[in-house]
């Protein structure tokens, strides 16, 4: 408390968020939103789920050292990865897009567990979202 102010300060600090989201320029144009959702739900409660994202977003709303981490996830991950998979120009507007439907989806189904979109299956979840992300990750109608 002395050097960091509250657990979750600390924890923020000296965590590293990595997404490693797969190289979408690389997959099939058509399934690029499918791709994301899969392993964007993954992160949260696949073989590879980090639960520190969670802390990360909880705080993030109330922490402005969580909130600037999250804007660097977003800035050096995400980002990067829109700006490969269609039009550079639009490429911030396309990845804030992305962020909002994902956080979203995250903030209420892993921190407020929202039902019934707590319980959905993850194809059923794919099925339904994965449309808009598509729309969003490639900038087309």
């Amino acid at each position: 408390m002395r050097y960091f102010g509250s657990k979750d300060e600390l924890f923020v600090r000296a965590a590293a968020f990595e997404l490693k989201l797969p190289a979408l320029d690389k997959l099939e144009r058509t399934s690029i939103g499918q791709e994301l959702l899969r392993h964007f739900l993954g992160v949260w409660e696949g073989p590879q789920a980090n639960n520190g994202i969670a802390v990360l977003l909880r705080s993030a709303a109330s922490n402005d050292l969580s909130a600037d981490k999250m804007r660097e996830v977003f800035a050096t991950q995400v980002l990067p990865a829109m700006a490969r998979v269609s039009s550079r120009a639009t490429a911030g507007e396309r990845a804030s897009l992305v962020a909002s439907q994902l956080l979203g989806l995250a903030l209420c189904r892993y921190v407020l567990k929202i039902p019934p979109i707590a319980e959905m299956s993850i194809e059923d979840l794919v099925r339904r979202v994965a449309p808009t992300l598509q729309r969003y990750a490639v900038g087309e109608q």
